[in-house]
C-alpha cells in the first residue's frame, strides 16, 4: 500500500472531493442536469422512494457517493488497511534484563524507531562478514513501490571497496499472512497452485525429501564433548571455515534477490523455554511453510522481539560450490551451534529448515535440562498425558490423533519440569493415500493456509488426488496444529502417565502389547525398533528389521544413551509407565501371517489410558523377557500371546531367535558407553536386552 511518510494517520490516506453542487434549484437536477420527471400514473413507487420524494417531485437517485480516489492505484491502495500492533513498547513488553538496565521508566517507541530497530536487526542477520556490513534493507514488494518510505539503516564502514551489491536495496517481505504469501507464490514461483479446497499446492523441486548425507554440522569447542560423532551418528563434521564459505555465499545470494523473506518466530508452547528463531528464504512457499510450522508471534510480542537466538539462511536454490572442503554433492546443510545459525544450500525441500531445527533443540534443550522427544502426545480429559514414539509406518500419528483425547502435538516435544510441551505450531502430515475416511482430522485440515507439497491434481478442477505419486511419493501437508479440531491450545500439558512405544513387527513374534520396566523402556527405546517389508519387485519378502535410536536417530544430536538417561530419570520421578506396543503381523511373519486389527490396537491404547492394564495379570516371554497380559476387554485373548497364533511353532521359535539376535548386534554400539553417573544403569539396561 501506498504511505504519505510519517505523518499519514495510521497509514490511511483520504482524498478530497469536492463536486460542484447546485442545490435544489427548481426545474434542475443533480450537477446542474434537467431533472427527470416522473408519473405516478395511479402506480405505486418502488419501496426505496419515499414520500418526500413524491411530494417534492424529485425522482429517485441510486448513485453512490463517489470514491475518495483520482487513480486505480489510489483505489487499491484503500481497498486495504494497514494493520499495527496495538501495544507500544513500554516497560512492561520490554524484556526483564533490558528493563534491568534501562531504568523503570520507558517511552513509548515510534513507530518509525520500531521499524528501523527492526530493520536493522534483519541487516545485521543478513551482513557479510568478509565486508563487515549488512545490506540496505526496506520493507515492501519491489514491484509494488519504486522508493524506500523508510529511513535507511546504518551500516558499518565496508573493509574494502563499494561493490555493485552494497549499493542496492534488498525489500523485506517480513512476517506476510498467508494471504499475501498465497499472492507472491501464485504471481512469482512457477508450480504454484490453489486446489479446490483453499490450500496451496507447490513443488520442491528436484528434492522432494531429505538429504542426510549432505548434512554437516561444526565440530569445534562448543560442540566436540557435547555432541555424538563417529560410527551410528547421523552428525557428519565440516569445520568452522567452509562453515563461514557456504554462509557467505547463502548470503550473497539472498542480498542479490530483488526480495526476501523473513520468518520471525518462536519454538516451544512453553513460555520458560522459549526460542526466537529467524527465518530468512527466498521463496514464498518456505515462508508459509515456516508460518505454520513455528509458533506464531503476536504484534505484541514482535515489538519486543529484538535479537533472534538462531537463524536459518535457506538460500536452497543456488548450489553449494562442490569444490569447497567436506561437500560431496551440489546440495549442503550446514548447521553451527556456535554462532546459532543454519545454511541450505541445493535443496528446496522445507522440511529440511523443520528438522534442522528440531536438531538445534535436541542440543539446547537438553543443556537446560530438558529432555526433546520424537513423539506423539495427547491428553484425556482428567489431564493424563500419553507420548506416542513410533518410526514411519507404526501408527504414531492415527494413535496420538484421537477424537476422546487433547492433541498436544504430532511430531516433536520437550519434557521439562513443567511438564510437556509441542515445539512447534503446526503438523507436517504424509498424504499419500490420503482419505476422509481413513485420516478424516488431516483431510479436514488441508484448506486455506495450508502448504500441499509435490501433489498431482486435476488441471481444471484442482482436486487432489492423494493416491498419484508421479512427482513422489512423499507427499506432504503443512498446516497449523489448530486447523485439528481437538487440538489443545496452548499445547501444553501436564508430566506424563505413559510412554508408548510403537513397532510395526512384520516378523510376528512381538506382542501386542506389553508392559516394560524401566530398564526395558529404556532398552527399546535406545533401540528404536520397527520392521519394514522389502519391496517385491525383485521378489523378496523377507521383512527387514530397522532401528533408529531414540525413535529419530537422524536428528538426534548428542548420543542415545543421554536422552534414555534423562527419560528414565523422568519417568521414575513422576511414575510413568513404559509399554511397548507392536502394529504390525500376528499369526506369523509378513507373508503368512495378518496385520494386527486397528480396533485391537485402539482397544489396547484405551485400556492403556484407563488404566486397566495396571490391573490386569501378566505372563512373561521367553527371549525377550516381556510381560504380557492375559486378558483385555474387546480384544480376542488368544492373540495377546504370539506363540498361541502361529501354528508352526519351530518357525516360531526360529524367528523369534533371529530377530532377538538383530537387536542385540545393533546394540552393540551402545554397550560400551557409560549411561548415568555411576553407569550402573548400562548394565540395567543391557541386562533388558534378549536374553538366550
Amino acid at each position: 500500500m501506498a504511505s504519505g511518510g510519517a505523518n499519514n494517520n495510521g497509514g490511511e490516506f483520504s482524498f478530497a472531493s469536492s463536486p460542484k453542487t447546485t442545490g435544489n434549484r427548481a426545474g434542475a437536477g443533480r450537477n446542474g442536469l434537467p431533472k427527470i420527471q416522473t408519473q405516478d400514473n395511479g402506480k405505486k413507487l418502488s419501496r426505496q422512494s419515499s414520500a418526500a420524494a413524491r411530494a417534492e417531485d424529485l425522482c429517485y437517485d441510486d448513485s453512490a457517493t463517489p470514491v475518495k480516489a483520482q487513480t486505480l492505484d489510489e483505489l487499491h491502495s484503500l481497498q486495504k488497511k494497514r494493520s499495527t500492533p496495538s501495544t507500544p513498547i513500554t516497560a512492561g513488553t520490554t524484556p526483564a534484563g533490558a528493563a534491568a538496565n534501562q531504568g523503570a521508566f520507558f517511552t513509548a517507541m515510534s513507530e518509525e524507531d520500531r521499524q528501523r530497530q527492526q530493520l536493522q536487526s534483519i541487516s545485521a542477520s543478513l551482513a557479510s562478514l568478509t565486508r563487515e556490513t549488512g545490506p540496505k534493507v526496506v520493507k515492501g514488494d519491489p514491484a509494488r513501490s519504486s522508493t524506500p518510505k523508510v529511513a535507511q539503516v546504518e551500516h558499518y564502514t565496508p573493509s574494502i571497496s563499494v561493490t555493485d551489491s552494497s549499493m542496492k536495496f534488498t525489500h523485506v517481505l517480513y512476517n506476510l499472512s498467508p494471504a499475501e504469501l498465497y499472492e507472491q507464490a501464485i504471481k512469482y514461483e512457477k508450480g504454484s497452485f490453489i486446489t479446490s479446497t483453499g490450500a496451496l499446492a507447490t513443488l520442491s523441486g528436484a528434492k522432494t525429501g531429505r538429504s542426510p548425507r549432505d548434512k554437516r554440522v561444526v565440530r569445534d569447542d562448543t560442540t566436540e564433548d557435547d555432541l555424538w560423532w563417529g560410527k551410528g551418528s547421523p552428525n557428519i563434521e565440516m569445520d568452522e571455515h567452509t562453515f563461514m564459505v557456504n554462509r557467505e555465499r547463502a548470503v550473497d545470494y539472498l542480498n542479490s534477490l530483488d526480495k526476501v523473506f523473513v520468518n520471525d518466530q518462536f519454538l516451544n508452547w512453553d513460555p520458560e523455554h522459549r526460542i526466537k528463531v529467524r527465518i530468512v528464504s527466498a521463496r514464498a512457499y518456505h515462508s508459509l511453510f515456516m508460518h505454520n510450522m513455528c509458533i506464531r508471534a503476536t504484534p505484541e510480542e514482535l515489538e519486543s522481539f529484538g535479537t533472534p537466538d538462531f537463524t536459518i539462511y535457506n538460500a536452497g536454490q543456488f548450489p553449494c560450490n562442490r569444490y569447497t572442503h567436506y561437500m560431496t554433492s551440489s546440495t549442503s546443510i550446514d548447521l553451527n551451534l556456535g554462532r546459532r545459525e543454519m545454511v541450505i544450500l541445493g535443496t528446496q525441500y522445507a522440511g529440511e529448515m523443520k528438522k534442522g531445527l528440531f536438531g538445534v533443540m535436541h542440543y539446547l534443550m537438553p543443556l537446560r535440562g530438558i529432555l526433546s522427544l520424537h513423539s506423539g502426545c495427547n491428553m484425556g480429559k482428567d489431564g493424563d498425558v500419553a507420548l506416542f514414539f513410533g518410526l514411519s509406518g507404526t501408527g504414531k500419528t492415527t494413535l496420538s490423533t484421537d477424537h476422546n483425547r487433547y492433541l498436544i502435538g504430532d511430531d516433536e516435544h520437550c519434557w521439562s519440569d513443567n511438564g510437556v510441551s509441542n515445539i512447534e505450531g503446526g503438523c507436517y502430515a504424509k498424504c499419500i493415500d490420503l482419505s476422509a475416511e481413513k485420516e478424516p482430522d488431516i483431510f479436514n485440515a488441508i484448506k486455506f493456509g495450508t502448504v500441499l507439497e509435490n501433489v498431482v491434481f486435476d488441471e481444471h478442477t484442482r482436486e487432489v488426488d492423494y493416491t498419484d505419486k508421479s512427482v513422489t511419493e512423499n507427499t506432504r501437508a503443512a498446516y497449523p496444529i489448530e486447523y485439528i479440531p481437538n487440538a489443545k491450545l496452548p499445547c501444553v500439558g501436564p508430566h506424563p502417565k505413559n510412554v508408548i512405544l510403537l513397532a510395526c513387527d512384520a516378523f510376528g513374534v512381538l506382542p501386542p502389547v506389553s508392559k516394560l520396566s524401566l530398564a526395558q523402556t529404556m532398552y527399546h527405546f535406545i533401540s528404536g525398533y520397527t520392521a519394514l517389508v522389502a519391496g517385491t519387485e525383485d521378489g523378496i519378502k523377507e521383512p527387514q528389521a530397522t532401528f533408529s535410536a531414540c525413535f529419530g536417530a537422524a536428528f538426534i544430536m548428542m548420543h542415545p544413551t543421554r536422552y534414555a538417561a534423562m527419560l528414565a530419570e523422568k519417568m521414575q520421578k513422576h511414575g510413568a509407565t513404559g509399554w511397548l506396543v507392536n502394529t504390525g503381523w500376528s499369526g506369523g511373519s509378513y507373508g503368512s501371517g495378518s496385520r494386527i486389527k486397528l480396533s485391537y490396537t485402539r482397544k489396547i491404547i484405551n485400556a492403556i489410558h484407563s488404566g486397566e492394564l495396571l490391573e490386569a495379570n501378566y505372563s512373561k516371554t521367553e527371549i525377550f523377557g516381556l510381560e504380557i497380559p492375559t486378558a483385555i476387554e474387546g480384544v480376542p485373548s488368544e492373540i495377546l500371546q504370539p506363540a498361541n497364533t502361529w501354528s508352526d511353532k519351530k518357525a516360531y521359535n526360529e524367528t523369534l531367535l533371529k530377530l532377538g539376535g538383530l537387536f542385540k548386534k545393533n546394540f552393540e554400539v551402545f554397550a560400551n558407553h557409560k549411561i548415568g553417573k555411576d553407569g550402573k544403569l548400562t548394565v540395567q539396561i543391557l541386562a533388558a536386552g534378549p536374553v538366550f
